[in-house]
């Protein structure tokens, strides 16, 4: 049998129509993939997409519950290395069998996704964290897996770092989420003051109170982002300098909102291109010198837990409890799955022209 080459085939099939869905969707993103090295803006790219386009499906569809069922079989084709003929799924499908990513993390995105259609409400802080920890803790640990780190300190931080940018994202969006009839605000803060929050729902106002309310999920954004920082070490050097980027610039937007007086009713805070570009040019020397370890452990979060367990487990061996997972594979041995992938699907294409 010949050598195979070191360096995995391109994604060649899906790359282009999946960047195309990133840069229409998600500015932000799409900037911030452009720091990571050229070797994982295509896995990064091709897992953008399939989150963008099943959040599309349950949350703009007419049946939810049918849309999350259409999404868990496409899943479950993904990862027996049959998908379907969305590009995002074909991407997809390399993505999670080169890097061995946990089913679970994207069940539980799914999860987080579901939770906005079914209308669900958020009583604490805990609550909003553990949504938090789907939509985007998830998103945080395949990221860190992606790029090389998937022990328990990385992944944990990663989570925390996708629950502080959506407790961010929460603070900086509250008027247009209650337009939408969606309330992020924990619910037990309305009551400690005797406010109603379904009739604030019913007519959103700004005051002192709201602005209390925002400066609390900004507090706890800051505090996870603290935490997050201490992850970055556990990277290869040449991801720091984006990962950093996004968690300064994601944080400035708290850091403008209060300049702006906590008021995210009536207006949309925006970080000006100018600071965004001072903020990755700062960013660039963690490549060089990443922060210290923590003085004291830091255990994970409650609400990020059970993905951090989850991505721990799958890289457990196999017993009798947990009899199956992605197939670890050497490096040689995926290359050679995804060269035959290609070839099936290129097969597949021909055959559908």
């Amino acid at each position: 049998m010949p050598a195979l080459s070191s360096k995995p085939p391109p994604f060649t099939y899906d790359l282009e129509a999946c960047t195309a869905l990133m840069r229409g969707g998600s500015k932000s993103f799409f900037a911030a993939s452009k720091l990571l090295p050229t070797r994982l803006r295509p896995p990064a790219t091709a897992l953008y997409a399939f989150c963008r386009l099943a959040d599309d499906a349950i949350d703009m569809g007419s049946d939810p519950v049918q849309a999350m069922q259409d999404l868990r079989d496409r899943l479950s084709a993904i990862y027996q290395g049959r998908p379907g003929p969305q590009d995002a799924d074909r991407a997809l499908t390399m993505v999670v069998h080169r890097y061995g990513v946990p089913m679970g993390l994207l069940e539980a995105l799914l999860d987080g996704f579901l939770w906005d259609s079914e209308g669900r409400r958020y009583e604490t802080l805990a609550d909003v964290e553990a949504y938090g920890a789907r939509v985007a803790g998830t998103v945080g640990a395949m990221m860190s897996i992606i790029m090389g780190a998937s022990g328990e300190f990385a992944i944990a931080r990663a989570c925390e770092l996708g629950v502080a940018m959506q407790l961010t994202n929460i603070a900086r969006d509250i008027g247009e989420d209650a337009r939408n009839g969606r309330l992020y605000i924990p619910r037990a803060w309305f009551r400690e003051i005797g406010m109603d929050a379904d009739a604030w729902l019913a007519n959103p106002t700004f005051d002192a109170r709201l602005a209390g309310f925002t400066q609390r999920l900004l507090l706890r954004a800051d505090a996870l982002y603290r935490r997050a920082e201490f992850g970055l070490a556990e990277l290869p050097w040449e991801c720091r300098p984006a990962i950093q980027s996004a968690r300064l610039v994601y944080a400035e937007i708290g850091k403008q909102l209060a300049r702006e007086g906590l008021n995210s009713v009536h207006k949309r805070t925006v970080v000006s291109t100018v600071r965004k570009l001072a903020l990755i040019a700062k960013a660039s020397s963690v490549a060089i010198k990443p922060p210290a370890s923590p003085a004291v452990p830091l255990s994970p979060v409650p609400a990020i837990q059970y993905l951090v367990d989850m991505v721990v487990q799958d890289r457990a061996p196999l017993t009798a409890t947990k009899p199956w997972k992605v197939p670890a594979r050497s490096f040689d041995e995926r290359v050679e799955w995804m060269v035959d992938l290609f070839g099936r699907l290129e097969q597949r294409e021909r055959t559908h022209r």
